[in-house]
């Protein structure tokens, strides 16, 4: 794999913004932000949305076709897409005006299978900055790390060639999980543990067939659940907790799903999970450990809702998911019932960031909704149109910024 990175030293700085100031951790620095679940503190968002209050800062055009969401860090902000079915391309941009600062690139591209050739074959996984590097996906199964301030490449993985595992049919779509030294991942037909320093494999588990069966799309979170540490895995058929030491593989519990379209990434709700797959149900899971201490997932409840490819949000004791009927819902975690649905939105895809009680969801349309999380009725704010729709990439919100990678374009607006 050739990869070439384009500036000084990879980087060509806008004036104004030190090299230092890109290396430095900030909010929204990975998929569905901090905590990974969309999920924020911070000052508070304006009570409407409209031009008045949402105000363009500056949009940059023409960029390659992404599904991969924006990522933020200290002055600069990340985005990664195919160019020309040939090349994948990671761009950084001043975080205050646009100007770009760098980018890397590399061959890398694939044509996904027939029947979701409408989603196009194109980056999907959202990339992490862990301050001084860059963790991004290309399709192809390979992961580069690169320096956030420069843009050189550190080391990269090929992971059918590591391990010999099919070209997973969908390409490399989870996003990757960085945790002390670790970087985790679920790809190379299985879900793995690098060291984030050079890229060495430290453990490999959960192996599958790979190729069309085994492409995971879920992307892990790290919990601390009934005592244990562990990571939640969501595979193409089944929710795992891993031990992020060892590897071991804690407890296991079949999600049904058709084609495997186990997409969204599972939160967590007063020590429980709750997930929601296509084709299957909704379920809340409870861990508890047997006599001799190992672990086992029992469930709580579960609903005839089907998630698709929107994460949920959870806000109190209710979660907020868009559903595989193209509706948003309200699911009381505590019992399963279904509080309320919207009528048909028109959309295919959400995502969601939720402060307060208040949650902003852009849809693959290019509308943004400012909703009231209300647990008594479905309740739209403001909708506000973006250009250059559609979006099909995760919101990024991070202080008063809120960053939206249109399928050609990105841009950001500040809050008034």
């Amino acid at each position: 794999m050739a990869l070439a990175a384009v500036g000084s030293g990879g980087a060509v700085l806008a004036q104004g913004s030190p090299a230092d100031s890109l290396t430095t951790k900030s909010g929204w620095n990975q998929w569905r932000g901090p905590n990974r679940d969309g999920v924020l503190d911070g000052p508070a968002w304006p009570e409407h949305l409209n031009a008045d209050t949402l105000t363009l800062m500056w949009r940059v055009e023409n960029l390659g076709p992404s599904y991969a969401g924006p990522v933020v860090s200290g002055a600069a902000v990340f985005t990664a897409e195919t160019s020309e079915s040939r090349v994948e391309i990671v761009r950084a941009f001043d975080r205050a005006t646009g100007a770009p600062l760098w980018q890397s690139q590399w061959e890398g591209a694939m044509t996904v299978p027939f029947f979701a050739a409408k989603n196009g074959s194109w980056v999907r996984s959202t990339p992490t900055c862990d301050g001084p590097r860059l963790y991004v996906a290309g399709m192809r199964d390979v992961l580069v790390c690169l320096d956030a301030a420069s843009g050189d490449v550190i080391w990269n993985v090929d992971f059918v060639e590591r391990f010999g595992s099919p070209l997973p049919a969908f390409g490399f779509v989870s996003s990757p999980l960085v945790t002390a030294d670790h970087v985790y991942v679920q790809a190379g037909a299985g879900f793995v543990k690098l060291d984030k320093r050079s890229g060495d494999t430290v453990w490999r588990v959960l192996v599958d067939d790979g190729g069309m069966n085994g492409s995971a799309f879920s992307s892990p979170t790290l919990a601390t659940l009934a005592g244990r540490q562990q990571l939640l895995v969501q595979t193409r058929t089944e929710l795992c907790g891993v031990s992020p030491d060892s590897g071991d593989v804690l407890w296991r519990r079949p999600i049904k799903t058709f084609r495997g379209m186990n997409i969204l990434t599972p939160v967590l709700f007063d020590q429980r999970i709750f997930t929601s797959s296509y084709g299957g149900r909704s379920v809340l899971l409870d861990l508890a450990a047997d006599e001799s201490g190992k672990l086992a997932a029992r469930q709580v409840w579960d609903s005839a809702v089907q998630g698709y490819m929107t994460s949920p949000i959870v806000i109190e004791s209710c979660a907020y998911l868009f559903t595989r009927s193209n509706r948003f819902t309200c699911i009381d975690l505590t019992t399963g019932e279904v509080k309320w649905t919207s009528g048909p939105t028109g959309d295919e895809y959400w995502s969601l960031v939720a402060q307060g009680k208040r949650i902003l969801a852009l849809a693959n349309t290019g509308m943004l909704r400012l909703i009231e999380a209300d647990p008594e009725a479905y309740r739209v704010v403001d909708e506000f149109e973006i250009p250059d729709a559609p979006s099909w990439a995760h919101l990024a919100v991070d202080g008063d910024e809120v960053i939206i990678r249109g399928l050609r374009s990105l841009a950001s607006f500040r809050w008034r």
